[in-house]
């Protein structure tokens, strides 16, 4: 626990009682009205709509209709492994940048942040302008017999560059914060690299590890705007969940539509109640070693 937690704590616990009753009141029904509105009301409606027309109706809109059994399908393959080329990429990012000083540091530091900035579809239209069959490596990928571009390559490409951040970011921070000691302390112990990881740094960051994961894997599956460029929207070949339904919504075929879209809400509510347990986890992790660190 933070040597300060216990500080901290109390000075809210004062300020709170030295706040007046009107303002508490204003404060807690502005966010109440807020949450409701903007978060409950639409997730709320989603589901109605899904089963506006029975449950019989909701499982023929989802598993009688090829092209949104594929979209399901394209969806959880394509999340899974920019997810992992993500936990991969993020691991040695943020062990490069949090071991090791060397010139060019800060700058790679802020490029982890570009996904952020740039705007998803000005990113796909990148990815086409490099990979289509008239960029700069279409001829070669035309001649060699390789697709990426309205393909399930060039949707894993676009889905990993918005989710590039999530792991880093959250790597990042609690190693800076833990700094290299037990690293060191293993290596003159004649720790190898892969033991010294396996059995110190991992253990170490694993509830960020997988915070960071979950956040990545949330963002991928409901990618829309990079994915939309370089799909091509080709419905049973490279549309996602998140495509399906706004093609279902074109189409008029509302009751489709929101079968996905409840299909994406139920795994961002899943998301979020896994993401509760390890924070619930990881707390009490926490305050197990911080208990037996205080057992003379």
């Amino acid at each position: 626990m933070h040597p300060n937690a216990s500080r901290l704590k109390r000075t809210a616990v004062r300020l709170n009682a030295e706040e007046p009753l009107w303002l508490k009141a204003i404060l807690i029904v502005s966010a109440v009205l807020i949450t409701t509105w903007i978060i409950i009301v639409p997730v709320v409606y989603v589901f109605v709509q899904a089963m506006s027309e029975g449950w019989e109706a909701l499982r023929a809109n989802l598993l009688d209709d090829e092209d949104t059994l594929h979209a399901i399908w394209l969806t959880f393959t394509v999340a899974p492994i920019a997810v992992m080329v993500n936990t991969l990429c993020g691991i040695a990012a943020a062990w490069c940048l949090t071991k090791f000083q060397f010139p060019g540091r800060t700058l790679l530091i802020t490029m982890l942040d570009l996904p952020f900035a740039v705007s998803p579809v000005v990113a796909g239209l990148c990815f086409v302008l490099i990979f289509g069959l008239q960029g700069y490596l279409g001829e070669f990928l035309r001649d060699h017999g390789m697709k990426i571009i309205f393909a399930w390559p060039g949707l894993v490409l676009a889905t990993t560059f918005v989710t590039i951040p999530f792991v880093a970011r959250e790597l990042i921070p609690l190693m800076q914060a833990l700094g290299s000691d037990e690293e060191l302390a293993a290596v003159s112990l004649g720790a190898s690299p892969w033991q010294m990881f396996w059995r110190v740094t991992l253990p170490n960051i694993k509830w960020a590890l997988l915070f960071g994961m979950i956040q990545c894997n949330a963002r991928a599956i409901g990618e829309f705007g990079a994915v939309y460029v370089v799909s091509g929207h080709i419905a049973g070949e490279s549309d996602t969940m998140p495509l399906r339904v706004e093609k279902l919504y074109q189409e008029y075929n509302n009751p489709g539509a929101f079968a996905v879209a409840a299909v994406l809400t139920l795994i961002a509510l899943a998301t979020l109640v896994l993401k509760l347990i390890l924070e619930y986890w990881s707390q009490r992790s926490v305050n197990a070693a911080t208990t037996e660190g205080a057992t003379p």
